[in-house]
């Protein structure tokens, strides 16, 4: 039996498809209009802006194609063409964002990516951008026949577990686990800072715990570095050096460079298997991961929220802003009160 979203079906989503070029490898809705969010989006779900990525094969082909179908979600940057949009879209994430779009009586916002990128992204945690939303629930609305995509798609979620059990202590509890994997896209951007709500991770788990333990059930039943206590929601898991080692070592490679540039001294150039046991036996294990994680964060967010200013135009950049600064303080509000 399918897991209740919002109300809507997924015909929905499907309608809003219908509107663009079909050439899709992936195409995923996401966010507070989709899935049920505690705190200042609670409620509102029905009204709250409509988020997809569009991963393409071919982006100067996909854009060149929706400038035809959709010139007007463009910015100015339409009057340069596909293949300059395409060369923007390379920048930061990796992924063009067309915003504030109204279709079908909804605001709409819609990234797209190239296939490749993504994938690059899903297996190495080169920005954690799309991956990152991939780590927690979506709805998938197509998706071909791409093996290499298909495993991709796993491997970030293996990833994300692995990733957070060398932040957690030994034992805690499922729903400690999906907080932890639901942050990791969240740690050193600076928009959780100005402009988002700080309880943002946390609005997004509670109320969504069996659409994570979809995901995650079956990569937590066959791992076997931890004790998964299904019906009591328990974990335990090796936080030994041994175990903390085997876990570094299966991290995704942007992030083992991360952790290796934070420990070893510039001019030392040791070995990345060598760095990754010192930190095995570091108290602060956890610390250091978390740090290599914010790295690159940081780094791609700032970026694609520089881009945005070229992708959406100014008014619609302010009007974005503004709508994510509300939620904010009506989180915070709602917390103080």
């Amino acid at each position: 039996m399918a897991l209740p979203v919002l109300s809507s079906s997924g015909v929905k989503f499907r309608r809003v498809l219908a509107h663009f070029p079909q050439e899709l490898s992936l195409a995923f809705a996401y966010g507070s209009g989709v899935f049920r969010q505690a705190g200042a989006s609670a409620g509102h779900g029905e009204n709250n802006m409509l988020d997809f990525v569009f991963a393409v094969d071919d982006s100067v082909t996909w854009h060149m194609m929706n400038l035809l179908k959709n010139r007007s979600h463009y910015s100015f940057l339409k009057l340069f063409g596909p293949k300059q949009i395409s060369s923007i879209q390379s920048y930061g994430a990796g992924i063009y964002y067309n915003t504030l779009v109204p279709c079908n009586g909804r605001m709409i916002k819609y990234g797209v990516i190239s296939t490749d990128t993504l994938i690059d992204d899903l297996l190495h945690w080169k920005t954690l951008y799309v991956a990152g939303r991939l780590q927690k629930p979506v709805k998938i609305l197509t998706q071909n026949e791409n093996s290499k995509l298909q495993a991709a798609l796993v491997s970030n979620l293996k990833s994300a577990v692995t990733a957070a059990f060398l932040m957690l202590p030994e034992s805690f509890s499922e729903e400690d686990l999906y907080m932890q994997i639901a942050g990791l896209s969240y740690s050193g951007d600076f928009r959780m800072v100005i402009g988002e709500d700080r309880s943002k991770v946390q609005n997004i788990v509670k109320p969504n715990v069996p659409h994570f333990q979809k995901l995650y059930s079956n990569i937590l039943q066959d791992c076997p570095q931890v004790v998964y206590k299904h019906h009591l929601g328990r974990l335990e898991i090796d936080k030994s050096p041994e175990g903390q080692f085997t876990q570094l070592m299966a991290l995704p490679r942007t992030l083992q460079q991360k952790i290796t540039s934070l420990v070893d001294p510039p001019g030392k150039n040791r070995d990345v298997e060598e760095i990754l046991l010192q930190v095995a036996h570091d108290p602060d294990c956890g610390f250091v991961v978390h740090q290599g994680i914010s790295g690159i964060v940081r780094s791609s967010s700032i970026v694609q929220s520089a881009k945005t200013i070229l992708t959406a135009g100014a008014k619609k950049s302010v009007t974005y802003s503004m709508k994510k600064l509300y939620k904010m303080t009506k989180g915070w509000l709602r917390k103080t009160s």
